[in-house]
Protein backbone atom coordinates (compact mmCIF):
# COMPACT_ATOMS: atom_id res chain seq x y z
CA UNK A 1 0.00 0.00 0.00
CA UNK A 2 1.23 3.48 -0.84
CA UNK A 3 -0.05 5.89 1.80
CA UNK A 4 0.40 9.67 1.66
CA UNK A 5 -0.57 12.68 3.73
CA UNK A 6 -0.81 16.28 2.58
CA UNK A 7 -1.99 19.57 4.03
CA UNK A 8 -3.49 20.67 0.73
CA UNK A 9 -4.55 24.17 1.88
CA UNK A 10 -7.92 24.05 0.01
CA UNK A 11 -8.91 21.03 -2.03
CA UNK A 12 -11.15 23.13 -4.25
CA UNK A 13 -8.21 25.31 -5.26
CA UNK A 14 -5.86 22.37 -5.78
CA UNK A 15 -7.97 19.47 -6.99
CA UNK A 16 -6.00 19.29 -10.25
CA UNK A 17 -2.79 18.96 -8.24
CA UNK A 18 -4.36 16.28 -6.04
CA UNK A 19 -5.47 14.22 -9.03
CA UNK A 20 -2.07 14.59 -10.70
CA UNK A 21 -0.27 13.65 -7.47
CA UNK A 22 -2.36 10.48 -7.07
CA UNK A 23 -1.62 9.44 -10.64
CA UNK A 24 2.04 10.40 -10.71
CA UNK A 25 2.90 8.44 -7.57
CA UNK A 26 0.31 5.66 -7.92
CA UNK A 27 -1.05 6.44 -4.44
CA UNK A 28 -3.54 4.06 -2.84
CA UNK A 29 -4.57 6.19 0.14
CA UNK A 30 -4.20 9.95 0.57
CA UNK A 31 -5.05 11.73 3.81
CA UNK A 32 -5.70 15.44 3.43
CA UNK A 33 -5.80 18.30 5.90
CA UNK A 34 -7.06 21.87 5.59
CA UNK A 35 -9.50 20.88 2.87
CA UNK A 36 -11.53 24.03 3.62
CA UNK A 37 -14.75 22.56 2.26
CA UNK A 38 -17.99 21.00 3.38
CA UNK A 39 -18.71 17.51 2.13
CA UNK A 40 -21.14 18.87 -0.46
CA UNK A 41 -18.46 21.24 -1.78
CA UNK A 42 -15.86 18.55 -2.51
CA UNK A 43 -14.88 18.21 -6.19
CA UNK A 44 -15.39 14.46 -6.43
CA UNK A 45 -16.14 13.69 -10.09
CA UNK A 46 -12.54 13.33 -11.19
CA UNK A 47 -11.54 11.31 -8.13
CA UNK A 48 -14.47 8.96 -8.51
CA UNK A 49 -13.70 8.44 -12.20
CA UNK A 50 -10.18 7.44 -11.14
CA UNK A 51 -11.58 4.77 -8.83
CA UNK A 52 -11.24 6.57 -5.51
CA UNK A 53 -13.70 6.84 -2.64
CA UNK A 54 -13.69 9.81 -0.27
CA UNK A 55 -14.57 10.22 3.39
CA UNK A 56 -14.48 13.78 4.65
CA UNK A 57 -15.46 16.17 7.42
CA UNK A 58 -15.33 19.91 7.03
CA UNK A 59 -16.91 23.32 7.01
CA UNK A 60 -16.64 26.13 4.50
CA UNK A 61 -13.26 27.96 4.52
CA UNK A 62 -11.74 26.54 7.72
CA UNK A 63 -9.94 23.34 8.76
CA UNK A 64 -11.32 20.14 7.21
CA UNK A 65 -9.92 16.61 6.86
CA UNK A 66 -10.44 13.81 4.37
CA UNK A 67 -9.18 10.43 3.25
CA UNK A 68 -9.12 9.41 -0.42
CA UNK A 69 -8.79 5.67 -1.06
CA UNK A 70 -8.89 3.19 -3.92
CA UNK A 71 -8.54 0.19 -1.59
CA UNK A 72 -11.81 0.70 0.23
CA UNK A 73 -13.15 2.90 3.02
CA UNK A 74 -14.87 1.43 6.06
CA UNK A 75 -15.65 2.28 9.69
CA UNK A 76 -15.62 6.04 9.19
CA UNK A 77 -15.22 7.93 12.47
CA UNK A 78 -15.37 11.73 12.56
CA UNK A 79 -13.44 12.96 15.56
CA UNK A 80 -11.72 10.70 18.07
CA UNK A 81 -13.19 9.75 21.46
CA UNK A 82 -12.76 12.60 23.93
CA UNK A 83 -11.69 15.14 21.29
CA UNK A 84 -12.04 18.59 22.87
CA UNK A 85 -13.96 21.44 21.33
CA UNK A 86 -13.10 25.05 20.62
CA UNK A 87 -15.07 28.29 20.62
CA UNK A 88 -18.09 29.67 22.45
CA UNK A 89 -20.14 27.54 22.51
CA UNK A 90 -17.65 24.68 22.36
CA UNK A 91 -17.81 22.67 19.15
CA UNK A 92 -15.62 19.86 17.81
CA UNK A 93 -13.72 21.28 14.85
CA UNK A 94 -13.14 19.27 11.66
CA UNK A 95 -9.65 18.14 12.61
CA UNK A 96 -9.74 14.34 12.73
CA UNK A 97 -11.23 11.54 10.69
CA UNK A 98 -10.48 7.85 10.99
CA UNK A 99 -11.15 5.22 8.32
CA UNK A 100 -10.04 1.68 7.53
CA UNK A 101 -8.42 1.23 4.11
CA UNK A 102 -7.19 -2.15 2.96
CA UNK A 103 -6.75 -3.39 6.51
CA UNK A 104 -4.96 -0.26 7.77
CA UNK A 105 -6.60 2.19 10.15
CA UNK A 106 -5.76 5.69 8.94
CA UNK A 107 -6.35 8.84 10.98
CA UNK A 108 -6.06 12.12 9.09
CA UNK A 109 -5.17 14.73 11.71
CA UNK A 110 -4.96 18.49 11.62
CA UNK A 111 -3.55 19.44 15.00
CA UNK A 112 -4.51 22.95 16.22
CA UNK A 113 -1.91 25.61 15.49
CA UNK A 114 -1.73 27.08 18.98
CA UNK A 115 -1.23 30.65 17.70
CA UNK A 116 0.94 31.96 20.57
CA UNK A 117 2.23 30.34 23.76
CA UNK A 118 0.09 32.67 25.88
CA UNK A 119 -3.06 32.21 23.78
CA UNK A 120 -6.04 30.04 24.84
CA UNK A 121 -5.60 28.22 21.53
CA UNK A 122 -2.23 26.96 22.77
CA UNK A 123 -3.92 25.41 25.80
CA UNK A 124 -6.50 23.89 23.46
CA UNK A 125 -3.69 22.47 21.30
CA UNK A 126 -2.02 20.73 24.24
CA UNK A 127 -5.35 19.39 25.48
CA UNK A 128 -6.21 18.16 21.97
CA UNK A 129 -2.90 16.27 21.76
CA UNK A 130 -3.33 14.78 25.23
CA UNK A 131 -6.83 13.55 24.38
CA UNK A 132 -5.56 12.11 21.08
CA UNK A 133 -2.82 10.26 22.94
CA UNK A 134 -5.38 8.79 25.34
CA UNK A 135 -7.59 7.65 22.47
CA UNK A 136 -4.65 6.23 20.53
CA UNK A 137 -3.70 3.91 23.38
CA UNK A 138 -6.29 1.40 22.19
CA UNK A 139 -5.18 1.63 18.55
CA UNK A 140 -1.55 0.51 18.90
CA UNK A 141 -2.07 -3.24 18.54
CA UNK A 142 -3.45 -3.09 14.98
CA UNK A 143 -1.91 -1.53 11.85
CA UNK A 144 -2.67 2.14 12.42
CA UNK A 145 -1.26 5.36 10.96
CA UNK A 146 -1.62 8.74 12.66
CA UNK A 147 -0.89 11.08 9.78
CA UNK A 148 -1.13 14.74 9.01
CA UNK A 149 -0.13 18.23 9.99
CA UNK A 150 0.99 18.05 13.60
CA UNK A 151 2.00 21.73 13.81
CA UNK A 152 5.03 20.72 15.89
CA UNK A 153 8.72 20.71 14.95
CA UNK A 154 10.01 18.02 17.34
CA UNK A 155 13.73 18.89 17.16
CA UNK A 156 15.85 21.94 16.43
CA UNK A 157 16.90 20.33 13.14
CA UNK A 158 13.24 20.50 12.07
CA UNK A 159 13.35 24.31 11.86
CA UNK A 160 15.51 26.35 9.50
CA UNK A 161 16.56 28.75 12.30
CA UNK A 162 15.53 27.86 15.83
CA UNK A 163 16.49 31.34 17.05
CA UNK A 164 13.70 32.85 14.94
CA UNK A 165 11.15 30.60 16.65
CA UNK A 166 12.41 30.95 20.21
CA UNK A 167 9.21 32.68 21.34
CA UNK A 168 6.82 30.94 18.98
CA UNK A 169 4.59 27.92 19.04
CA UNK A 170 5.56 24.65 17.33
CA UNK A 171 8.88 24.41 19.19
CA UNK A 172 7.98 24.98 22.85
CA UNK A 173 9.02 22.32 25.37
CA UNK A 174 5.39 21.44 26.12
CA UNK A 175 4.53 20.86 22.45
CA UNK A 176 7.63 18.80 21.86
CA UNK A 177 6.94 16.77 24.98
CA UNK A 178 3.41 16.09 23.72
CA UNK A 179 4.80 14.78 20.43
CA UNK A 180 7.53 12.77 22.12
CA UNK A 181 4.90 11.14 24.34
CA UNK A 182 3.51 9.33 21.30
CA UNK A 183 6.97 7.97 20.51
CA UNK A 184 7.38 6.91 24.15
CA UNK A 185 4.08 5.05 23.84
CA UNK A 186 5.47 2.98 20.96
CA UNK A 187 4.39 4.97 17.91
CA UNK A 188 7.17 5.39 15.34
CA UNK A 189 8.02 8.27 13.03
CA UNK A 190 8.27 5.98 10.01
CA UNK A 191 9.52 8.66 7.59
CA UNK A 192 12.56 10.01 9.40
CA UNK A 193 14.72 6.89 8.96
CA UNK A 194 14.32 7.29 5.19
CA UNK A 195 14.63 11.11 5.14
CA UNK A 196 16.65 11.92 8.25
CA UNK A 197 17.68 15.54 7.73
CA UNK A 198 18.75 18.07 8.88
CA UNK A 199 17.26 20.64 6.48
CA UNK A 200 14.52 18.21 5.45
CA UNK A 201 11.21 20.01 5.75
CA UNK A 202 7.53 19.59 4.89
CA UNK A 203 6.33 23.20 5.21
CA UNK A 204 7.62 26.49 3.82
CA UNK A 205 5.80 29.77 4.35
CA UNK A 206 4.93 31.72 1.21
CA UNK A 207 6.77 34.67 2.79
CA UNK A 208 10.01 35.92 1.16
CA UNK A 209 10.68 32.89 -1.07
CA UNK A 210 11.22 30.59 1.87
CA UNK A 211 10.76 27.49 -0.25
CA UNK A 212 13.33 28.61 -2.81
CA UNK A 213 15.79 29.20 0.04
CA UNK A 214 14.75 26.03 1.90
CA UNK A 215 13.83 27.95 5.03
CA UNK A 216 11.15 25.59 6.22
CA UNK A 217 9.85 23.44 9.04
CA UNK A 218 9.19 19.74 9.43
CA UNK A 219 5.70 19.53 10.90
CA UNK A 220 3.91 16.84 8.84
CA UNK A 221 4.36 13.26 10.05
CA UNK A 222 3.27 9.66 9.72
CA UNK A 223 3.34 7.90 13.08
CA UNK A 224 2.85 4.16 12.79
CA UNK A 225 1.74 1.64 15.39
CA UNK A 226 4.24 -1.22 15.89
CA UNK A 227 2.34 -3.60 13.53
CA UNK A 228 2.41 -0.92 10.81
CA UNK A 229 5.89 0.50 11.41
CA UNK A 230 7.57 -2.87 10.98
CA UNK A 231 6.07 -3.14 7.50
CA UNK A 232 7.21 0.25 6.15
CA UNK A 233 9.68 -0.29 3.33
CA UNK A 234 10.26 3.24 2.06
CA UNK A 235 9.21 6.84 2.65
CA UNK A 236 9.92 10.28 1.27
CA UNK A 237 8.78 13.90 1.15
CA UNK A 238 7.67 15.08 -2.28
CA UNK A 239 9.25 18.53 -2.20
CA UNK A 240 8.66 18.97 -5.94
CA UNK A 241 4.95 19.32 -5.18
CA UNK A 242 5.70 22.48 -3.16
CA UNK A 243 7.16 24.18 -6.26
CA UNK A 244 5.37 26.06 -8.98
CA UNK A 245 2.37 28.34 -9.26
CA UNK A 246 -0.56 27.50 -7.03
CA UNK A 247 1.25 25.09 -4.72
CA UNK A 248 0.19 24.40 -1.17
CA UNK A 249 2.63 25.64 1.47
CA UNK A 250 3.06 22.00 2.57
CA UNK A 251 4.63 19.09 0.68
CA UNK A 252 3.07 15.61 0.67
CA UNK A 253 4.67 12.85 2.73
CA UNK A 254 4.60 9.35 1.17
CA UNK A 255 5.04 5.96 2.82
CA UNK A 256 5.18 2.47 1.30
CA UNK A 257 3.80 -0.35 3.46
CA UNK A 258 4.27 -4.05 2.66
CA UNK A 259 1.00 -5.66 3.65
Amino acid sequence: MRLATWNVNSIRSRIARVEDFLTRHDVDVLALQETKAREDQLPLLGLESMGYEVAAAGVNQWNGVAVISRVGIADVEVGFPGMPGWGDPLVQESRAIGVTCGGVRVWSLYVPNGRKPDDPHYVYKLDWLARLRDAATSWRDVPTALVGDWNIAPTDDDVFDIAQFARSTHVTPAERAAFRAFLDDGWADVVRPHAPGPNVYTYWDYYRQRFERNRGMRIDFVLGSPPLAERVTHAWIDTDERAGTGASDHAPVVVDVDL
